[in-house]
């Protein structure tokens, strides 16, 4: 049947019960046959009727007439007429004998007999009815005995059609007159099906189901296509009644998620209009396969209960918290609709079932904008320790960027890693501070490469995404990986301000090491000259130089840059000319070329060492500045050395002079022995903090410090009335090491600890349960095992949880990301736990 059909079909199907639940006022009435002959010859092909044959009226058989005569009246709804045949004394045929004589009626279809029913079947209203319909659609409502009976009919309609199932204990009930009544009307859209049997219900059901009542379920085999998947089961939560068994029906037919694209006052569905609220998924563009999937299963868990609409934000102006994630419209006139923030579809389903869950939530909502205003006027002390934490909240009404980061979600994730020759992802977690910071400084390099070529920037929220970060093997937050068809991704591994971070991804554009294969190539390579998308990029340039005989160095080489790639610009050139190359700058193969300044200065190194792990240690090394100025961002690179530290506090700039003596103190003889440096604290404010860990007072600036800080964490000062020149410091180092010099003071040897700690984010997690779930995961296993179902076909209150245990066609989308357990994309799954990081503007 088509939909244009059914829109006008239900309309009058419902006016028909109502009208059939009406009390009549004799409007039909028993027909009266004078003779036998004149029945048979008055019958009309195709119709039905029932008729009983009798000479006389026995006083006996007045309570049978009075039944039989009240049946005419429902029995003409279905085109059924009821006829009393008045014998003549002397036929004794089949009809008119003495053995029959209102012993027995007959159901005729035309002049075809259909059945013969004994009178003591149909002792009342509701028996006549329900055996003459379940007589006359035989054909179309199967009666089944076994399980396997009906399995049989399930396969045959799967992918085809749905399967009404009925139980009730004994025929010429009252609920098998409303079943059979609800098929003759629905026959033509649904198989109906129908049982006695206690065992046959009993096996469809995962509880011990009370047999002396009867069930009607929803078999959904229309949407079943694969032969293996049983049919999903919707249980009628009402009393088998004809106007409930309608209303379940047309509950079913109605589509399992609305769409809606404007104003949600306006909205009227089947749902509201038959008293059930209507639930909605607010949701967005870049979250709209998850949301989708989300309400599909709510929908399934609800059915029967509730509606659900996927509400998108991108096409209604919605007057509501950002955070909000769900709303709920109930069918009293006047009501206006709520909007909550919920942190799972658990909640979604108490929502509907508890009404007063609805007022809970509101109220503890207002309590928590009672608590964010009180912590906007005092100065949280537990944020104030972490400094990150602190940024954070200094920042959280300052608006992210973030239009040119493209979202990935489980569905577009590999499809948009073929986008562009690199793609850079950012795992992050939406209510971690670390995480918030980082996209702070990621949305300003997706501002900086705004337009470089073959660079797309990406992020996915590892909070709303857990089994794609997990599958991943992305353990923890922030973590930023670039993707290169045909290779393994990089991992990042340097600070995660702007310029670092937009340099490693501007140098994993290239091949680390870079084969050249001319002369000119390497030359051009050393000057900073190739390739062409490394020319914004002040790197120094690293050139590995390999003769055919050099293929083990070589090939360390190689594994080292595939390391280091991101972090250091490397080519390589094994040409046969490569020794008159390394010879120009006094090496010979296998050897490193460094060019600095722009090519003007090229230091020639030999490779004697041809592990892997001792050249990346070189490498290192050499890239180091000779007199660096330490910084937060380059301390750990200098750290990672060992060796003490002989360093400068300068106010500002260092002058001219004691730059000089400094820079030859550490090309000196002595340079491999400890770290010479200067620290402008201007430039890095952190270095008065450490002069106060090192002394009482701030001393005058400039002020030499020698600090070992892997061997005892003795601080030395260089004596202020002696000029900074390199004879004074070597005398100096050489009393240091003698043992003729006094620590200005000691570090302390406790370890340096995070003033509170950290969120152990991984319990926070939603934990992945390896058990299939009817509705969404793309990895079996990503949804918690569903309770068993207490009513038959498995509906604990009335039609959907005996839905939950069987995988179905619609399974498919629960495997994509669990929806049953949180609401992703929509607002932060901690919502009403973590204050701090659902104010920031990300989310």
């Amino acid at each position: 049947m088509s939909a244009q059909k059914e829109k006008c079909f239900f309309p009058l199907v419902f006016l028909l019960f109502c009208v059939s639940s009406m009390p009549r006022c004799g409007s039909a009435s028993l027909q009266q046959e004078p003779s036998p002959q004149h029945y048979f010859s008055g019958l009309e092909a195709g119709k039905a009727s029932l008729a009983f044959f009798t000479p006389s009226v026995s006083p006996g058989a007045q309570p049978f007439l009075e039944q039989i005569e009240s049946s005419a009246e429902a029995l003409q709804d279905y085109g059924i007429s009821v006829v009393k045949v008045n014998c003549p004394k002397e036929d004794v045929s089949r009809y008119c004998g003495k053995e029959n004589a209102l012993r027995k009626a007959f159901l005729f279809r035309g002049n075809r007999l259909i059945r013969e029913f004994p009178t003591d079947a149909l002792f009342d209203v509701n028996s006549i009815v329900a055996n003459v319909l379940f007589a006359l659609l035989f054909n179309e409502v199967k009666y089944v005995e076994t399980l396997a009976d009906l399995e049989n009919i399930e396969n045959v309609l799967k992918g085809k059609s749905n399967m009404v199932f009925a139980y009730v204990p004994a025929t010429g009930t009252a609920e098998h007159r409303a079943v059979m009544e609800a098929a003759f009307v629905y026959g033509t859209i649904h198989q109906f099906v129908l049982t006695t049997e206690a065992a046959l219900l009993k096996a469809t059901s995962h509880d011990d189901p009370d047999v002396s009542s009867a069930w009607l379920l929803f078999c959904h085999c229309q949407r079943a296509t694969d032969p293996a998947q049983p049919c999903r089961r919707t249980a009628l939560a009402q009393p088998l009644t004809l106007l409930n068994i309608h209303r379940h029906l047309k509950l079913m037919g109605a589509p399992l998620v609305t769409e809606i694209a404007e104003d949600p006052e306006k909205i009227s569905t089947v749902h509201l209009q038959l008293g059930l609220p209507l639930v909605f998924i607010l949701s967005q563009k870049e979250t709209y396969e998850a949301d989708r999937r989300t309400a599909e299963f709510v929908a399934w868990q609800l059915l029967g209960k509730a509606g659900v609409a996927l509400l998108s934000r991108d096409l209604v102006d919605l007057n509501v918290l950002r955070r909000s994630n769900v709303a709920l419209k109930t069918p009293e006139e006047g009501m206006p609709i709520q909007y909550l923030v919920l942190e799972d579809t658990d909640e979604i389903i108490t929502l509907v079932e508890d009404k007063n869950k609805v007022k809970q939530i509101q109220e503890h909502e207002e309590e928590e904008e009672e608590e964010d205003e009180d912590e906007k006027e005092n100065n949280n002390q537990d944020i104030q320790d972490d400094q990150v934490l602190e940024a954070v909240s200094r920042d959280k009404k300052r608006e992210l960027p973030l239009e040119q980061i493209l979202v990935l979600t489980e569905e577009n994730f590999n499809s948009s890693l073929s986008e562009a020759a690199q793609t850079v992802v950012l795992f992050y977690a939406s209510w971690e501070a670390v995480s918030l910071a980082v996209l702070r400084s990621y949305s300003e390099v997706a501002t900086h490469l705004k337009g470089t070529p073959g660079v797309l920037l990406s992020r996915v929220n590892c909070w709303d995404w857990p089994g794609l970060c997990s599958q991943e093997n992305v353990t923890q937050f922030p973590t930023i990986r670039i993707y290169k068809e045909g290779q393994h991704p990089v991992t990042y591994s340097g600070m995660w301000g702007t310029e670092e971070l937009s340099s490693f991804i501007l140098l994993s554009q290239v091949s680390c090491p870079l084969k050249l294969v001319t002369v000119e190539e390497a030359e051009g390579y050393l000057r900073g000259e190739f390739p062409t998308e490394l020319s914004s990029l002040h790197h120094t340039s690293l050139l590995g130089v390999f003769s055919t005989a050099t293929s083990e160095a070589r090939k360390a080489f190689e594994e080292a840059g595939n390391i280091l790639s991101g972090h250091v610009r490397m080519g390589m050139y094994f040409e046969d000319d490569a020794l008159a190359l390394s010879q120009k700058y006094s090496v010979s193969p296998p050897a490193l070329l460094l060019g600095q300044s722009g090519g003007r200065s090229v230091e020639g190194i030999a490779l004697s060492k041809h592990s892997v792990q001792d050249m990346v240690q070189m490498i290192r090394y050499e890239l180091l500045d000779v007199f660096p100025e330490i910084t937060v961002a380059n301390l750990p690179q200098y750290l990672q050395l060992r060796k003490p530290f002989l360093i400068l506090f300068s106010a500002g700039d260092i002058s001219q002079m004691e730059s000089k003596e400094m820079l030859k103190l550490a090309k000196g003889g002595t340079q491999q022995a400890f770290v010479a440096c200067w620290l402008n604290l201007k430039n890095t404010p952190v270095g008065h903090g450490i002069l106060r860990t090192y002394f009482s007072t701030t001393p005058s600036l400039p002020v030499l410090l020698w600090v070992n800080l892997h061997a005892g964490g003795q601080v030395f000062k260089f004596p202020s009335e002696q000029s900074i020149t390199e004879v004074n410091i070597l005398s100096w180092l050489e009393r240091l090491q003698a043992g003729l010099e006094i620590p200005s003071s000691t570090l302390s040897e406790e370890d340096w600890k995070p003033p509170l700690p950290a969120y152990d984010f991984l319990q926070m997690m939603e934990p992945s349960v390896p058990e299939l779930s009817p509705h969404t995961s793309p990895h079996p296993g990503d949804t918690p095992a569903q309770h068993p179902p207490k009513s038959p076909g498995g509906d604990s209150a009335g039609g959907d949880t005996g839905t939950r245990e069987e995988p179905s066609q619609e399974s498919t989308a629960e495997e994509v990301g669990s929806p049953g357990r949180g609401l992703r994309g929509t607002a932060p799954r901690l919502a009403a736990r973590d204050k701090q990081a659902k104010r920031h503007s990300e989310l």
